[in-house]
Order: C-alpha cells, then sequence, then structure tokens
C-alpha cells in the first residue's frame, strides 16, 4: 500500500536511459542535451519547480497539464490522445485514502510522470523491477503498463484490508456486550474508505479501457492491458460486496438498536403494571372517608401491606406463565 508521511516532499527528477544496453539513472534535466532522445524511456517529475516543467515542455515538446487541470473529473481531461501523444491522469491512493493525482504523458516512447508526494510505493517498486531486468521495459508504454499493474496490486491490498476490517467490525456488533454507538461511526467512517476505493478502482477502469482503444499502445502490451482490466473489473466485485456487507452491519446495528430500546421500554412496562394495583389499594385506603369499616381494624395497616404483595406476586407469575419475563 502507498506510504504517506506528513513531511513536505522533496523536488525530485529523476531521468532513466539506457546507455550502451545498460539502465541509467540522472537528476539533473541537463543530461538531456547529453544523450539522444531515444534513449531516454521515463522522465519522473516530482514536485517539481514550474520552471522545470517548462523546460522539459520545450525540450520534449509536450505540454503539461497544471493541478487543476490533472484532477478534472471529465473524461476528455483524463484522457487526451494526439497523432503522436497519450495524456492519461489517475488517482493514486495514500494510505490515508486521500487522493493523489498523477499525470502520464508518453510520446515518442518517453513517459513523463508528474506528480506531487513522493511516498507512492508503486512507482518506488516500478523502478526497482526496472533495473531488476531493464530488458522487458524498452519503451515508456511498458513502464507504464507496469506502474499500473502495481498500482492495481496495492488497490487489491487496500480492498483486502478493508475487508478484513469489516469482518472484525462485523465481530464487534452482540447484544452480549450491549450495542456500542462508537460502532456505527465506524461503520460510517468505513464506507467512506470504500467509497474512495471504489471511485479509485473507477478511474482505472476509464484510463485503462481508453489507453487499450489506442493506436499508439505497442501491440504486444495490449494482451497484458486486457488483463488488468479483468483484474479491475474482479476488484469492483469485492468492493460492491464490502459495500453490501455494509450496509447489512448498519441494518444489523440499527436492529440490535431497536430490540435493546425495545427491552427497556418492557422492563419499565412491567414494572409500572407491578407497581399499579398495589398503587390501587394504597390509595383506596388513603381516602378520608368518615364511614370506612377497616379504619379502625387492629390488622388493617398489615392486611393493606399483605393485600399489596399478593396481587404483585400474582402478576409475576402471570407474566412469567406468558414467558414476558
Amino acid at each position: 500500500m502507498e506510504e504517506n508521511k506528513e513531511v513536505q516532499p522533496q523536488q525530485q527528477v529523476r531521468l532513466f536511459y539506457f546507455e550502451n544496453g545498460r539502465l541509467k539513472i540522472a537528476r539533473d534535466i541537463s543530461i538531456l542535451k547529453e544523450v539522444p532522445l531515444s534513449n531516454f524511456v521515463w522522465i519522473d517529475l516530482n514536485h517539481v519547480a514550474p520552471e522545470t516543467e517548462s523546460q522539459l515542455e520545450q525540450f520534449l515538446k509536450i505540454y503539461i497539464q497544471e493541478e487543476e487541470e490533472m484532477e478534472e473529473i471529465e473524461m476528455s481531461s483524463r484522457f487526451i490522445e494526439t497523432d503522436d501523444t497519450l495524456v492519461a491522469n489517475a488517482n493514486f491512493l495514500l494510505d490515508t485514502y486521500e487522493k493523489e493525482t498523477v499525470s502520464f504523458i508518453l510520446k515518442n516512447g518517453i513517459m513523463v510522470s508528474v506528480r506531487e508526494n513522493d511516498y507512492l510505493k508503486s512507482f518506488n517498486d516500478t523502478v526497482k523491477k526496472l533495473f531488476a531486468n531493464p530488458r522487458n521495459y524498452p519503451t515508456g508504454y511498458h513502464i507504464f503498463v507496469a506502474l499500473l499493474e502495481t498500482r492495481v496490486e496495492y488497490d487489491a491490498d487496500m480492498i483486502e484490508d478493508a475487508t478484513t476490517a469489516i469482518t472484525r467490525l462485523s465481530q464487534t456488533l452482540t447484544m452480549a456486550e450491549g450495542v456500542d454507538e462508537n460502532v456505527l461511526l465506524e461503520i460510517k467512517n468505513m464506507q467512506e474508505r470504500v467509497m474512495h476505493l471504489r471511485e479509485n478502482i473507477v478511474d482505472k477502469h476509464r484510463v485503462l479501457s481508453s489507453i487499450l482503444r489506442s493506436d499508439l499502445v505497442p501491440e504486444d502490451l495490449k494482451p497484458r492491458l486486457s488483463m488488468v482490466i479483468k483484474d479491475v473489473n474482479s476488484l469492483v466485485e469485492h468492493i460492491k460486496f464490502g459495500f453490501d456487507r455494509l450496509d447489512y452491519l448498519q441494518d444489523t446495528f440499527l436492529g440490535l438498536v431497536n430490540i435493546e430500546q425495545n427491552k427497556i421500554i418492557k422492563i419499565f412496562t412491567i414494572i409500572s403494571i407491578i407497581f399499579t394495583p398495589p398503587t390501587l389499594i394504597a390509595s383506596i385506603y388513603g381516602m378520608n372517608f368518615e364511614f370506612m369499616p377497616e379504619l379502625h381494624w387492629f390488622l388493617g395497616y398489615p392486611f393493606a401491606l399483605l393485600l399489596m404483595l399478593v396481587v404483585s406476586v400474582l402478576i409475576i407469575i402471570w407474566f412469567k406463565k406468558r414467558n414476558w419475563l
């Protein structure tokens, strides 16, 4: 999963290129003037200054979108294709479920990635794969597909973690320990996380589908893209199942709350019924009429108490026979 630390990202430029069959990395764009452009496969821009972006735009004859353009939700802004260039904007989730929009520009076999966060683990893992077997990544298109494959794997891990959290949350819904109102808040927070996961996966599906239809993508990569789309479709089903489970947990929680409230109301109702006849007897003998047979009776007071007790016991016995207690 993506790692996120609360520190300001450092400006970083990484240029990956081949020289004499070996993959190398440079961190200064001046290398573009020394090495043939056809040798480069990936230029990674991480929180770089506008001046650096302008230099690359002029050198590579590309246009780097502003952050507001990258975050547009319209498909016309998230995927652009010209005669020789592909531009794709995709969302990458952090551990905090915050979205980090990354822009990819592919032209003449070079991939340019533009991002603002250095803690996207999928990028670092792709770099490791790139140096482990450089021959498998002859163009920026191959690196782009590998990066998406890695990101989808992390999305699958995040969905698996969410599923585990939902299962753990489900186990807390028991009447034995009473209903905790914090559980409802946890369900709500989990619904928000699953919603972010779903938006992230749907965004990947839209981008991948558009890229698969492009004629600029090498034919040998299209089967891999099709497999990634299938993986994304399966993740959508898992997310839907997670949504359904959370809805079920929410209904279950509300049902348990109703049961607990009904039990409390039932207890108060039974108590009030048990004490109603004794109260009636006490009110009768508390009348201040002049002629009352038991008024001067020596056993009148204990008789009234005994009568109250007997009536209460009879009511309790009747409730137990009815299984109301």
